[in-house]
């Protein structure tokens, strides 16, 4: 009777138990040091595009509207 009573309690020190056990037993990954990438070749011929234009204040939006 008091189990049932107590149900939540023991499922949560069930729980606190079980995530502890999981962060005790898991693997540690091991970071591999990896040199950073380099660009392999750069391409002259890419497409730059550039836009240049001022905001539009609050009234120029709501006039668009």
């Amino acid at each position: 009777m008091k189990v049932r009573k107590n149900l939540e309690a023991v499922f949560l020190a069930a729980t606190v138990m079980v995530t502890f056990a999981a962060y005790a037993t898991a693997d540690v990954p091991v970071r591999a040091s990896v040199a950073p990438a380099r660009a392999a070749a750069v391409d002259s011929n890419v497409t730059v595009v550039v836009v240049s234009a001022k905001r539009l204040t609050a009234a120029e939006k709501a006039a668009q509207q």
